[in-house]
């Protein structure tokens, strides 16, 4: 039986994690990535191919050489702020990138396919937690490109019969628990790595983005789910989706939120470190309250998160991070 798939951005955060759960449950992982994000040391578990998702010609060639039964398709940017900043960036990449990658799939006849979508997509909740009939108005660049891949996923799947789960994240967090590999962005934007690399002397401080939301302190609730949790899913969807049609949507988050003052506290405990905090007014358009309704990666995949909760999300990271 092939067990070789395809996993684009598998040399990032999340991609390389689940490089390394696909490893361990007998596939083989062929890692598709620029290096633009992505680093080289993160890449252990299975043959690398440097190339760039909008290069057409070498997307077909590895395609044709591997045969993979599928497509894991993490590649994309990911920040908010640079994507309202800088858009034609993030339309090339993600959307341009992703159409030449669907292309290449449909010419090669590769029908499976596994997408990193985002909660971004949904835009501002009208309720919370969010459900996957949520409807999808996104406020930002990165969100709207995310949700256009979605409708052209959607679009392939009607015309040529492409197969797909996107997997709608919530807040990615923690670190490999083995502590091989673990989260490293430049710039880091993400809350937790933030506040340990404050915490280690990294930072001169914590800037904290608005006290006034509707919320139990004042600070903004998110959903964190651990990394683990999120490469456990995607081999738990690539199985499931060998005997299965069309286009589903699922959201991966634990459904529990944890605010900005709560982590804030908790990682001065567990750290056993003391540093300052700059508050500063929100920031516009981000919502009091963002968790996931997680009922239907229950019921259709069988996942639920195991490590996520927030000891383990802090002491995975603390670890890596002080390597």
């Amino acid at each position: 039986m092939n067990k070789t798939v395809l996993v684009t951005g598998g040399a990032g955060y999340i991609g390389s994690h689940t490089c390394k759960e696909l490893a361990k449950a007998g596939f083989t992982p062929i890692t598709y990535d620029n290096l633009s994000t992505g680093h080289r040391y993160a890449i252990k578990w299975g043959p690398f191919v440097e190339g760039d998702l909008r290069d057409q010609a070498l997307l077909r060639a590895t395609l044709r050489e591997y045969r993979p039964l599928g497509v894991l398709h993490f590649a994309a940017d990911a920040l908010v702020i640079e994507s309202m900043r800088n858009p034609a960036k993030y339309y090339s990449n993600n959307v341009a990138g992703s159409l030449s990658l669907l292309e290449a799939m449909r010419v090669e006849g590769v029908q499976k396919l596994i997408f990193s979508s985002t909660c971004a997509t949904y835009g501002h909740p009208q309720f919370s937690p969010l459900t996957e009939e949520h409807p999808q108005l996104p406020s930002n660049p990165y969100g709207r490109t995310k949700w256009m891949v979605e409708q052209i996923i959607q679009d392939f799947g009607a015309a040529y019969g492409l197969d797909c789960v996107a997997l709608r994240y919530f807040n990615a967090a923690g670190a490999d628990l083995d502590g091989e590999i673990g989260e490293n962005h430049t710039p880091e934007t993400h809350l937790i790595p933030s506040l340990l690399l404050t915490a280690l002397g990294k930072r001169s401080e914590f800037v904290m983005y608005g006290t006034d939301f509707p919320s139990r302190d004042g600070s903004a609730i998110r959903d964190y789910v651990h990394v683990a949790d999120l490469a456990r899913a995607h081999l738990l969807a690539l199985n499931w989706i060998g005997a299965h049609r069309g286009f589903t949507a699922i959201n991966l988050g634990t459904g529990r939120g944890i605010s900005v003052l709560e982590l804030l506290t908790q990682i001065q405990k567990t750290c056993n470190r003391q540093f300052a905090v700059k508050k500063e007014p929100r920031r516009e358009g981000e919502p009091g309250v963002l968790t996931a309704d997680n009922s239907k990666a229950l019921k259709v995949l069988g996942w639920e998160p195991l490590c996520s909760d927030v000891p383990t999300l802090i002491h995975s990271a603390w670890e890596w991070h002080k390597k």
